[in-house]
């Protein structure tokens, strides 16, 4: 079994004490998946399709590459 190591320092007192004051035991907030309070600004990754800086700067580029080969013909 894993023993849990603690970031507060050296317990000196109380051992329960000081595991409940570690950020192990520290209040979260859920984010909601569903529903009121769910919007993420970010999208979480480029799974589903989403363009991303190296395919909005490959687009940029392929234009300019395009644009200077129809002025060359």
């Amino acid at each position: 079994m894993n023993r849990y190591r603690h970031s507060k320092g050296v317990i000196n007192d109380n051992a329960l004490q000081a595991i409940l004051y570690d950020s192990l035991f520290r209040q979260r907030v859920e984010q909601n998946k569903k529903g009121k309070g769910s919007y993420r600004r970010k999208s979480r990754d480029n799974r589903q399709g989403g363009e991303g800086n190296e395919n909005n700067i490959f687009i940029a580029l392929f234009s300019v590459i395009k644009k200077t080969a129809i002025s060359l013909i």
